[in-house]
This record gives C-alpha cells, sequence and structure tokens, in this order.
C-alpha cells in the first residue's frame, strides 16, 4: 500500500544520509524501527520511539493548533502534534467533504515527513454531527438527546458521526459535553445532556462507546473528548471574568464534596467507556483555574481514576493562568496539561515550554509523561498505520440512513408540557394551518450554535428539513397551509376548522455570549406570539430552544406547548410527533423554571414551572 512506502520514507532518507548519499540497498538484515512495527505492543512501541526524540520533537507533540495558524510547512518544522478546526474551521475555498479531506491530508502529509515520522492527530467540535462541514447530518444538541434519554439511541448518533468525520481525516473529536448544568441561564446548557450525574453518565458514556468503536473506520479509531473537567456546569452567575460573560468561564465554588457527588461521575462513567481524553475547564474552582490544579488533573483523574490518557487544554486556557506567559505555561504542565490548545501561536508556547525545561522549571520526566501519553493513544487509533483521511467513507456523509437516524432523534426528544382537551395530536386532513414564526422556516435557528460557524447563523446554513416543510409534508393535500413568520395571515386563524402553530426561538449562540439574564424570546419572535395569541382559535406553540425559558405568565394563554430544543437538520422529525406518526416520549432533562429567582438550581421558593423528568403522553 502507498502510505507504507511515504512513511518509511524517513528511515530511508536517514538509511541513504548515513551511507553518504550512495544509492545502495540496504542489507538484507536491516529491520524496520520498532516503534513502526503494528505487531509490536504498543508500550513497547512508544518507548521505542520516544528515546529517538528530541526535545524539540517532544515539545512538539504536545502543541495543538489552529488550521488557520500555521502553514504546512510549519507543522514539518515545529514537528506539530495536533492540528484542529475551531468554529468555523472549514477549508476557505470550499466547505466540501473532499476539500476537508485534502486539507487534513495536507497537514499529515507534512507531519509524515518528519525525521521521525509520527502523524499529526486533527480536531474539530463534532457537538452534534461533524457541525462545521456543510452536507453533514446535523443531530439535535445534547439536550434534546438527554430528553430523549436513549442510550441505544445516543451510541448510534456517536457512530454516525464518527463515521462523518473519519471520512474527512478528522480523528478527534472535542465530545462529548458532560456538563451537569444546575444554571440554565448558562449559554452551554444545550451542551449538556441533563441536570442529574447520572443522567450524564449513561448518555455520555454512551456517546463515546458509539464514537469510539473500533470497526468505523479500520484500523483507525475516532476518538471522543469528554469535557470540561471539572465543574463547568456549576458556575456561579456574575463570577466570569471572560468578555461580558457571566456563567461560563467562571467560578464553581463549594466544597470538595460538591464536585465529588454532582461534577465527577460522567467522567468516571466515560473513563470505563474507553475514553482517551478529557479537555480541561476554563472555570475555576475556589480561586484557582482548573488548568492549574496539579490536584484535579494529577492527584484525582490520572491517579485515583487511572486514566491513562491524555489532558487537552481547552482554546487559548492557559494564558488564563497568569499573566506572564511562560509561569502559566510551567503551572499548566506541571498541573497535568498534556496538550496545549494554542490556537494562534505554536512558536510562542514552544519557546515557552522549551525555557522552562532548560531552565529546570519543568522537568524531563513531566514532558516524557505527556509525549507518552499521546503518542500512546495515536498509536492505540491507528494512526502509524492509516494516518489518512478514509475517502471510501465520503459517501456517508449526509446519508438517507444518518438523516433517518436523526429524524428519528428529533422525534424523541420532543417534549409535550401542555396539551388542553388533547388537542395533540393534529389530525393530518385538518382544514386549515397556520404557521407562524421565523423558526418555522430558518434552517440555522433549528441547529443552534457550532453549526457551520462558532455562533451558529441564522438562514439555510445547511441542507436539511425545516419544520414547516416538516409539516407540508405531512398534511393532507386537501389542508390549507398559510405561513407567515410575523404571523399576520390573510385568512381566519380564528376559525372552527383551524389551528395555529407558532414555531418561535432563541437565535443561534455558544458558550459565554449565550449566558442570559432574562431567558426570555427574541422581542420579534414576543410579537408573533402576541399576534398569534390575539387572532387564533386553537394555538399550539413549538418551542425551539437550547434551554427552558421564563414562560409562565403566557403559558394560560397557550393550548399546547412543545419543546423542540435544537433539532438540527431534520425539521420533518416535529412533525413526526405533532401528526401522531410517532408518539410524544420525551421527558424534561432540566427542571423548567418558573422565575428566574428560582435559579441556580436548588435556589427560590415555590415549585417551578415543570419538574425534571415531566413530559405529558397524549
Amino acid at each position: 500500500m502507498r502510505w507504507r512506502s511515504f512513511l518509511l520514507l524517513p528511515w530511508m532518507l536517514a538509511m541513504l544520509s548515513a551511507c553518504g548519499g550512495a544509492m545502495t540497498a540496504p542489507s538484507p538484515t536491516a529491520t524496520i524501527a520498532i516503534y513502526r512495527d503494528p505487531a509490536v505492543p504498543i508500550p513497547a512501541r512508544v518507548e521505542d520511539l520516544l528515546q529517538r526524540m528530541t526535545l524539540a520533537e517532544k515539545i512538539g507533540q504536545m502543541t495543538l493548533i489552529e488550521k488557520n495558524s500555521l502553514t504546512a510547512d510549519q507543522v514539518r518544522d515545529l514537528f506539530i502534534g495536533g492540528v484542529l478546526s475551531g468554529g468555523g474551521g472549514y477549508p476557505a475555498t470550499d466547505n466540501s467533504p473532499a476539500a476537508w479531506a485534502e486539507m487534513v491530508n495536507t497537514f499529515q502529509h507534512a507531519a509524515l515527513s518528519t525525521r521521525l515520522g509520527i502523524p499529526i492527530i486533527y480536531g474539530a467540535d463534532g457537538v452534534h454531527g461533524h457541525n462545521n462541514l456543510y452536507g453533514a447530518v446535523i443531530f439535535p444538541h445534547n439536550i434534546g438527546l438527554g430528553a430523549a434519554n436513549n442510550p441505544v439511541l445516543v451510541e448510534q448518533i456517536g457512530r454516525a458521526t464518527a463515521t462523518e468525520m473519519a471520512a474527512t481525516g478528522v480523528f478527534w473529536n472535542y465530545a462529548p459535553g458532560v456538563m451537569v448544568v444546575r444554571d440554565v441561564r448558562w449559554g452551554r446548557t444545550y451542551e449538556g445532556y441533563a441536570e442529574r450525574p447520572d443522567h450524564v453518565a449513561t448518555l455520555a458514556a454512551a456517546f463515546v462507546r458509539g464514537l469510539q468503536a473500533p470497526d468505523i473506520a479500520a484500523p483507525n479509531r475516532v476518538i471522543g473528548t469528554p469535557k470540561h473537567y471539572l465543574g463547568d456546569g456549576g458556575t456561579a452567575w456574575g463570577s466570569s471574568t471572560t468578555e461580558n460573560y457571566q456563567l461560563d468561564q467562571g467560578e464553581t465554588m463549594g466544597d470538595e464534596a460538591i464536585l465529588r457527588a454532582v461534577h465527577l461521575p460522567p467522567y468516571r462513567a466515560t473513563i470505563a467507556a474507553g475514553a482517551q481524553v478529557i479537555m480541561a475547564s476554563y472555570s475555576s474552582w475556589n480561586g484557582q483555574k482548573m488548568h492549574a490544579s496539579s490536584y484535579w488533573l494529577s492527584d484525582v483523574l490520572k491517579q485515583e481514576l487511572g486514566f491513562s490518557g491524555f489532558v487537552v487544554s481547552d482554546w487559548a486556557a492557559i494564558d488564563q493562568i497568569d499573566p506572564t506567559y511562560d509561569r502559566a505555561v510551567i503551572t499548566a504542565i506541571n498541573a497535568g496539561i498534556d496538550m496545549n490548545m494554542v490556537p494562534y501561536d505554536a512558536r510562542r508556547f514552544i519557546n515557552a515550554l522549551t525555557r522552562a525545561v532548560e531552565a529546570g522549571a519543568v522537568s524531563e520526566e513531566r514532558i516524557n509523561d505527556a509525549v507518552r501519553r499521546i503518542l500512546t493513544v495515536k498509536f492505540a487509533m491507528g494512526l502509524f498505520e492509516q494516518p489518512f483521511a478514509q475517502t471510501n467513507l465520503l459517501p456517508q456523509i449526509g446519508s438517507t440512513m444518518h438523516r433517518e437516524l436523526a429524524r428519528t432523534a428529533v422525534a424523541e426528544s420532543l417534549v409535550l408540557l401542555k396539551n388542553e382537551q388533547q388537542l395533540l395530536p393534529l389530525t393530518k386532513d385538518i382544514r386549515h394551518l397556520y404557521i407562524g414564526g421565523q423558526a418555522a422556516n430558518d434552517l440555522g435557528i433549528q441547529a443552534g450554535g457550532w453549526t457551520i460557524e462558532w455562533q451558529g447563523r441564522v438562514g439555510s446554513i445547511i441542507p436539511g428539513t425545516t419544520i414547516l416543510a416538516g409539516i407540508q409534508a405531512a398534511v393532507s393535500p386537501q389542508t390549507v397551509v398559510e405561513y407567515n413568520e410575523h404571523g399576520r395571515f390573510t385568512g381566519d386563524p380564528g376559525a372552527a376548522d383551524a389551528v395555529c402553530i407558532a414555531v418561535v426561538g432563541e437565535l443561534p449562540y455558544a458558550e459565554g455570549r449565550g449566558d442570559s439574564a432574562s431567558l426570555s424570546l427574541p422581542i420579534n419572535e414576543q410579537r408573533v406570539l402576541y399576534r398569534m395569541e390575539e387572532t387564533c382559535a386553537r394555538l399550539v406553540v413549538v418551542l425551539i430552544a437550547g434551554r427552558p425559558l421564563i414562560v409562565t405568565d403566557s403559558l394560560p394563554r397557550w393550548d399546547a406547548l412543545v419543546v423542540a430544543w435544537l433539532p438540527g437538520s431534520e425539521g420533518a422529525g416535529v412533525a413526526d410527533v405533532l401528526f401522531g406518526d410517532r408518539p410524544f416520549r420525551g421527558r424534561l432533562p432540566v427542571t423548567w423554571p418558573r422565575s428566574l429567582d428560582q435559579l441556580p438550581l436548588g435556589s427560590g421558593n415555590g415549585e417551578p414551572l415543570f419538574p425534571y423528568g415531566f413530559g405529558l403522553t397524549p
């Protein structure tokens, strides 16, 4: 196979150089290096390779850089260990599967042309499918999967996501998010499955098993990254010091018992399921950044829990530890960070860590431990045997099978919160249907953040089926469907034979930019609801949101309320349930507050609007 001869090229060049460039055949007794032999046990391959490496080559392996901040030549010259696509990190000229494969393979070829030919590991945030790639299937965000609470389904989604990523050479997924959310005002609420540790642990472990199934792209294994370790879902409102964030990257307060009881269980479960990489959290615990905590990263994670993989930093998170960059690097690496996500300047990190080792501030033993962990994962993934995009899998990207799986996931995730006089499910031969709300006909809103771009975007940014199109396909040919995003209709929505459906939602957001002090719908969507409340005889509200919103005062004016979360590309799954082709089976994975003073979870007085686990079945 051609890749084998390519991988041997650095060794062959070294042999020729040693012979003064003479074009002589190698001795019949010559053998390949131990680390190149897949028949040798992984620990022996790792140790053989490690003892051959220079300090520069080792520190290069500890460097993970965003693809827009380096060239293929720099991958070669700096011995870079990992490259990533951040949110929106698609190829500059063509966001297609083939262009992705070419982009990743170009970086990989550069890595393999180094003296030792160590492959890079390429990563991306595939948090609900291969969501940076145009044409990939976009699954419901995790909060919707938490509502479905079906581990078999989540494992299948992991496999489908891995297949679409492997086709483009992205064998490292920065997922699943295993945050245990305590305050739904957090902009990352939808990245978590639920508010209870056991619920999160079960689904996160299922996703890891699906993502890392060894037969997805043999001999490769796509790997997941449970994140963000530890306590990212428990930060206090107003504790963040990043931009205008309130919760994201903030501080989790309280004693150690809280972290162990609430936030640690999903990591135990995902490690047991085979997790080989864990991402550290931006957040702090009682004043100390998690990236700087040797207790949590080394003593608890690596020693107590027996985690043998490697710990990766979050995007430029090491920079937050100390205003002096060299001190920040020393602290983080000594605490237990093995690979540093350096989005913009690889040389800055490499030079800082080199100075630290030369000065004795970071021991060579710590460097060797980090590199040993990284190399072990690369060998286990099969990257030394098959480092390139699995282009034979390209036809599976956006396949009918994957879209049907996503449609099923959408249907199972819907939660019915109110259903006066058993209005739902609707009959398909209803005479008149009036549909309002921008979210009804907008794939970008339907998919939310982390879709093509980091923050997502409104509009037709992905191929798929809108909720409106799904409804139009579900009803009988005799049904008159009128859609107006503003809720202004030419027909009579107050007629006895009419039903209105308001599909309203949050605009896309991600991370701390989605931290919300009000948990309210955009004002334009509120106006749509006001109009439809005034004119419609029977009103169904379908809420597109990444978290519970405060709807207490409005709820009495609605005949039915369905929360569809952020369903992704397959909006027909919503219609399947609205019209009875599939049953309502979702249950709330998080408590739905009656008012803001009930946040974070457990605060305030009185009963919530809807408790954890609530969901009606018509």
